[in-house]
């Protein structure tokens, strides 16, 4: 056969005839093969080498054919190791051993005297076994050392407002529970990070945390992205693909802009969560999922169920807890912890000696609506360590538009577009009101979901 030499092999029999056999056939195909009479070594030997596959008898001397020694020390084989990979030999085979000896944690079974070319072919396919499990587990390793890197326990959440400290009680509570969570905030307030926070203060912070953008999803691709596919199931489906929520089995699927959703795509996601299953594309086989399901939107979903644009069935699927993330005009006393931060990080990412934020330049801030929230912010620092030339940054190294930056407060009429003088004055009276909404509509004169699309149109 032509397969590469590589691999150790151990063999555990008490007849010593056929392990000297075994290891001439074996070592020309193998790195490495051991022989041992005494299965009292095994733990001995498995703790000097780490073996691809053992080969072990089922039948020592003390006990002919019952095959019970082979079960003990395949047990304690994988008490030593739960990855090992054993194929247990046997000259008293039968299909009750068999099956028993795959339900004990055996890989594969084999008869001698056996063929020299079948038990190469079992022995290879043991290794490439013994390969994936390695590979798997070595992903699941750099998994938790990614999420380690990007998510201590409240990485770049930033604030020490009310409002924040709220944020982080509430997930103190719920990140321990299965319980669905629905994320609700403005565009940029951080709803991915609060998502992320609650999965590593989770049961599931081992496991994955997929992230979908369901408002990049389009129509066609909605089904493939989530649920996966089977090869052939459309002209560009040239692999299987699992989809993400196989991705996320055992662990979070965060689920973003799921106000983004048409009906029909809502009502596909209800049914899998209902029957927390999913089908491939082409593929008529349920897989059981067991995921803990985060959602997001910066839409008025409460108001897009009146209006029949989101299902109230799947309100209620997703929302057994509501997080609100504050916009950033409602929580000015973290502007400055934020800046500072977002200082600190582009002054190394751009080898820049900036390192303080003016009075002045705070003031400014302070005064700016924020519209885009921390994203605008972080961009806004991002850009002005990158054009100051000294090492404090100054209120004019900040470039605010007009429309949105007036630092009087006042209404200006420079310009007499509608949608224009709209804008200003729903900036203006959202200011006033510190970001509340029930208030400023009714300022303004609106309903509150009047106010929510006006905000939504004009990106607020």
């Amino acid at each position: 056969m032509a397969e590469n030499k590589h691999g150790k092999i151990l063999i555990v029999d008490d007849n010593e005839d056929l392990l000297k056999a075994a290891k001439m056939h074996l070592k020309r195909h193998f790195t490495q093969v051991d022989i041992e009479k005494n299965p009292e070594a095994i733990p001995a030997l498995m703790n000097n080498e780490d073996y691809d596959v053992i080969l072990l008898d089922m039948n020592f001397t003390k006990d002919v054919s019952s095959g019970s020694e082979g079960y003990y020390w395949l047990e304690k084989i994988l008490g030593l190791d739960p990855s090992a990979v054993v194929v247990l030999i046997t000259a008293y085979g039968d299909i009750q051993m068999a099956v028993k000896a795959i339900k004990a944690g055996a890989t594969d079974f084999v008869l001698k005297p056996w063929e020299n070319e079948k038990l190469l072919a079992t022995l290879f396919s043991a290794m490439r076994l013994r390969e994936s499990r390695d590979e798997i587990e070595n992903l699941k390793i750099k998994n938790q050392e990614i999420n380690q890197a990007l998510n201590e326990r409240y990485n770049e959440i930033i604030g020490q407002s009310a409002a924040m400290q709220k944020i982080f009680q509430t997930i103190d509570r719920v990140a321990k529970t299965d319980a669905n969570v629905l994320i609700l905030g403005e565009n940029g307030t951080g709803k991915e990070l609060i998502a992320r926070a609650i999965h590593r203060n989770s049961s599931r912070q081992n496991e994955s945390f997929a992230s979908v953008d369901l408002g990049s999803i389009t129509e066609t691709l909605f089904e493939s992205e989530l649920f996966g596919h089977k090869k052939g199931a459309f002209t560009d489906a040239k692999e299987d693909r699992a989809g993400r929520f196989e991705l996320a089995n055992g662990g979070t699927l965060f689920l973003d802009e799921i106000g983004n959703l048409s009906m029909p795509l809502q009502a596909k996601l209800l049914t899998v969560l209902q029957n927390r299953k999913v089908s491939r594309v082409g593929s008529n086989k349920d897989t059981p999922i067991d995921i803990r399901l985060i959602c997001a939107t910066n839409m008025p979903l409460y108001e897009m169920v009146k209006e029949n644009r989101f299902r109230q069935d799947l309100l209620y699927r997703i929302n057994t807890i509501e997080i609100e993330i504050p916009p950033l005009r409602e929580r000015f006393e973290d502007i400055p912890l934020l800046a500072n931060h977002f200082l600190k990080h582009y002054a190394a990412k751009y080898e820049k000696s900036v390192s303080k934020i003016s009075d002045g330049a705070v003031t400014r801030m302070h005064k700016h609506p924020w519209p885009g929230n921390i994203r605008e912010l972080q961009h806004a620092i991002e850009r002005a360590v990158i054009l100051s030339n000294g090492s404090v940054l100054q209120p004019e190294d900040f470039n605010f538009t007009p429309s949105s930056g007036k630092e009087d407060g006042q209404l200006s009429l420079e310009q007499y577009n509608l949608e224009e003088v709209e804008k200003l004055l729903i900036r203006k009276v959202l200011k006033k009101y510190n970001g509340n909404i029930t208030q400023a509509a009714s300022e303004l004169g609106l309903t509150r979901s009047s106010l929510y699309r006006r905000l939504e149109k004009y990106g607020l």
